[in-house]
C-alpha cells in the first residue's frame, strides 16, 4: 500500500470516530434521560452541546491546523477527545454530561479540520481527489452504519456510560496510527487565530440554538426567545463585519461572491438539515413509537445507514454523468422523497414502510456525503485547505445543530399539541414538563404518579402524539430539502462564457 493510502485511511478513521461518536449517542438518549432524570431539552443539549462547540470551533481550528501543523493538532485533538469521553462516562448530572460533551466537541473540531486538511493537501489530481473523497465518504457511512447498532448493544449490555468509555482504546490506537502514517504539513502564511471572530461566531450560534431549544417551553413569541434570536443575529452580523476588517480573517468572505461556491455551501446545509439530522431523531421515533429497546432501535436504523454506504460507493460512478451541481440536486431531491415517504409511513405504525422511506433517504444521503465535501473544497487553494475544511465542516455541523434545535422544537410543539388533544379526550392534564419527558423517551417518569389504568391510557396517547409530531418533522425536512435543491440548481450552474461579437 502506498504511503498516501496509509495517510488517507488513517485520516478517514479519525473522521469516522467523530461520526461514530455523534451517532452512537442518539440511540442511548432515552436511557440517558431515564438514568439522569432528564427532560427533552436536556436530551437535546446532549447532542447540541457537542455540535455547538464543534461547529463554533471549526473555523478557528482550521486556521490553527494550518499554522501549527496538522499532525500536531490532530494528536492534541485526540488527547482532548479522550479526556472528555472519560468525563462523559463519569457524568452524574445532565449539566456535567453536557459540559463534557462541549469539551469533546472542541477536540472533535481540532480532529476533523486537521484530518480533512491533510487529505486535501495530500491528494491534488482530480481523479485521486475523487477517489480519496469517495473512500472518506464510505468511512463516514460505515461509522453511521455501525453507530446505532453499537450504541444499542452497549447501552443494553453495559449501560449508556460505556458508549463514551469505548472511545478510550480507540483513541489510543488512532494516536499510534497518526504518529506513524501522517507527516507534518502546515502553511505559516495562513490566517492567524482570530479570537474576536471566534468569540462572536460561537456566541451568536449559541444564542440561536438556545432560542430554538427553549422555544418549545418558553414559547416562540416569548420575550426570552425573541431576545435570544435577536442577540444571535446581532452577534453573527458583528462577526461578518469583524471578519471584513481583519487583515488575515478566518474566513475569506470573498469566496461567497462566487455563485458556485455558495451553491455548494447551501447543498451541504440542505444535506445536514434534511438527512444527517435524522440520525438523531429516528432512534427516538423507533423507541417511542414502536417501543423498541436500544438494541432493536439500532438494528432498525440499518436500512438508512446501509443504503447510505452503498450509495456513497456508487456516487463516483454517477459522477461521470453528473457534475457536482447535478449530484447535489439529485441527492437532495431523493432525500426529500424519502422524508416525505417516511412521513406518510410514520403514522401507520408499520416498520416495513418506515424502513422503505429510510432506504430512500439513505440513498440520497450517500450521494451527498462525499459530493458536498468535494464541491466546497474544489474552489479552495491548496495552501488554504485548513480554512476550506473549516468552512465545509462548519456548514455541515452548523446545519445539524440548527436542525436539532429547530426540528426538535417543532417535534416538541407538535407532540405537545397532539398529546393535549388526546389527553383532553381522556380527561388527563398535560403539562409542558410532562411533554418534555414524553419526547425524551422518559414517559415512565412522566406518568409515574398516575393510577395504573390511567397510566396505560396516557402511555398510548403519548405514543400516538409522538408519531404525529415526528411525521410533521419529516414533512418539514422534505420541504427544506426541496428548497435547498432549488437554490443549488439556481446558484451552482457554471457561469456562461462571454461571447465577443
Amino acid at each position: 500500500m502506498k504511503p498516501a493510502d496509509h495517510t488517507l485511511y488513517t485520516c478517514s478513521a479519525v473522521c469516522a470516530l467523530i461520526m461514530l461518536d455523534t451517532n452512537v449517542v442518539a440511540v442511548s438518549l432515552p436511557a440517558i434521560a431515564r438514568s439522569l432524570g432528564a427532560s427533552f431539552a436536556d436530551v437535546e443539549w446532549v447532542v447540541s452541546a457537542y455540535m455547538l462547540a464543534f461547529a463554533s470551533c471549526l473555523l478557528p481550528a482550521g486556521s490553527i491546523a494550518d499554522r501549527l501543523g496538522r499532525r500536531r493538532v490532530m494528536l492534541c485533538g485526540l488527547l482532548l477527545f479522550a479526556l472528555a469521553s472519560l468525563l462523559c462516562g463519569a457524568a452524574w448530572t445532565p449539566f456535567v454530561l453536557n459540559l463534557a460533551r462541549a469539551a469533546k466537541g472542541i477536540g472533535a473540531a481540532l480532529l476533523l479540520t486537521s484530518a480533512l486538511a491533510v487529505i486535501s493537501h495530500t491528494f491534488q489530481g482530480e481523479a485521486e481527489r475523487a477517489r480519496a473523497w469517495s473512500i472518506w465518504g464510505a468511512a463516514m457511512g460505515v461509522a453511521m452504519t455501525v453507530a446505532p447498532l453499537l450504541g444499542g448493544l452497549l447501552t443494553s449490555a453495559l449501560g449508556w456510560r460505556w458508549i463514551f468509555y469505548l472511545n478510550l482504546p480507540v483513541v489510543a490506537i488512532l494516536m499510534l496510527l497518526v504518529s506513524r502514517h501522517v507527516t507534518e504539513s502546515r502553511n505559516r502564511a495562513s490566517a492567524r487565530f482570530d479570537p474576536l471572530g471566534a468569540l462572536l461566531f460561537s456566541a451568536g450560534l449559541f444564542c440561536l440554538i438556545w432560542g430554538l431549544i427553549d422555544a418549545g417551553v418558553a414559547g416562540w413569541s416569548s420575550t426570552a426567545t425573541i431576545i435570544r434570536f435577536a442577540l444571535g443575529a446581532l452577534l453573527l452580523a458583528a462577526f461578518l463585519v469583524a471578519e471584513q476588517k481583519v487583515r488575515a480573517p478566518m474566513v475569506d468572505l470573498s469566496l461567497f461572491g462566487r455563485r458556485v461556491f455558495v451553491g455548494a455551501v447551501l447543498g451541504m446545509l440542505g444535506y445536514a438539515v434534511s438527512a444527517q439530522v435524522m440520525m438523531t431523531f429516528l432512534p427516538l421515533y423507533l423507541q417511542n413509537a414502536f417501543g423498541y429497546s436500544a438494541v432493536l432501535a439500532g438494528c432498525a436504523m440499518l436500512p438508512f445507514a446501509v443504503a447510505m454506504v452503498v450509495a456513497s460507493r456508487l456516487a463516483p460512478l454517477l459522477g461521470r454523468w453528473l457534475h457536482d451541481r447535478g449530484m447535489l440536486v439529485t441527492g437532495l431531491l431523493i432525500v426529500a422523497g424519502g422524508n416525505a415517504a417516511s412521513a406518510v409511513a410514520a403514522a401507520s405504525l408499520s416498520y416495513g414502510w418506515v424502513a422503505l422511506g429510510m432506504v430512500v433517504t439513505g440513498m440520497g444521503a450517500g450521494l451527498l456525503n462525499g459530493t458536498t465535501q468535494k464541491a466546497i473544497l474544489a474552489g479552495i487553494p491548496r495552501e488554504r485547505s485548513g480554512m476550506g475544511s473549516g468552512i465545509s465542516t462548519t456548514t455541515r455541523f452548523t446545519g445539524i445543530v440548527l436542525a436539532v434545535g429547530g426540528l426538535g422544537a417543532v417535534l416538541a410543539q407538535r407532540t405537545g399539541a397532539a398529546f393535549e388533544r388526546l389527553a383532553w379526550l381522556h380527561g388527563l392534564h398535560a403539562s409542558p414538563e410532562m411533554v418534555g419527558r414524553i419526547v425524551a423517551g422518559n414517559a415512565a417518569e412522566a406518568f409515574g404518579q398516575l393510577p395504573p389504568a390511567v397510566r396505560e391510557v396516557a402511555v398510548e396517547a403519548a405514543r400516538q402524539a409522538f408519531m404525529e409530531g415526528f411525521a410533521g418533522v419529516l414533512r418539514l425536512a422534505a420541504i427544506l430539502a426541496v428548497l435547498a435543491a432549488g437554490l443549488v440548481f439556481a446558484l451552482a450552474r457554471p457561469a456562461a462564457k462571454n461571447v465577443t461579437v
